[in-house]
Order: structure tokens, then C-alpha cells, then sequence
């Protein structure tokens, strides 16, 4: 059942990736490139707290909070920086 689980998990994230590396390289704007980024840095975030539910342990906490506050800074930057563009 865990080998099952874990092929899921890694067609739908690498899948997941895959759309957002689609979105990120035709987005017509620079928005829809920082979502394609932001969905990105989301499908990596699934993908280290899944290989820690999988194999049940916690050491890769740091590095999920570290992730996650790297895409909430990026992101937040990043949109305040396109709406002094457009301006």
C-alpha cells in the first residue's frame, strides 16, 4: 500500500510541477508567471511533506517552514513589484 501511495503522489505532484513549469514559460504576463512560480514552490512544499508522511518522520520541518515562508515573501514581493510596474 505505501509503494502505491507513494507512485500517486509522485504522478500527481510531478504532474502538478509540470503544469506549473507550462504556466510559468508561456504566461503571457509576469502575473501569471509569479502564480506558476508560487504553484511551483506549492507542488515542492507537497512533495517534502509527503516524503515525510511517507516515511514518518520530522526531520524535514525546517526545511517545509523555510520553503513556505520563502514563497509567501517571494510572492508578496513580487506582486507589489508588477503593481508598481503597471503604474
Amino acid at each position: 500500500m505505501t509503494v502505491l501511495l507513494a507512485v500517486a503522489l509522485t504522478v500527481l505532484l510531478s504532474a502538478t510541477a509540470l503544469l506549473a513549469l507550462t504556466r510559468i514559460y508561456r504566461g503571457p504576463s509576469l502575473l501569471d508567471r509569479i502564480v506558476g512560480a508560487d504553484l511551483l514552490l506549492a507542488a515542492m512544499l507537497g512533495a517534502v511533506g509527503a516524503e515525510a508522511a511517507v516515511n514518518r518522520h520530522a526531520t524535514t520541518l525546517p526545511v517545509l517552514v523555510v520553503l513556505s515562508l520563502l514563497g509567501f515573501v517571494g510572492s508578496v514581493s513580487l506582486v507589489r513589484f508588477a503593481v508598481r510596474a503597471e503604474s
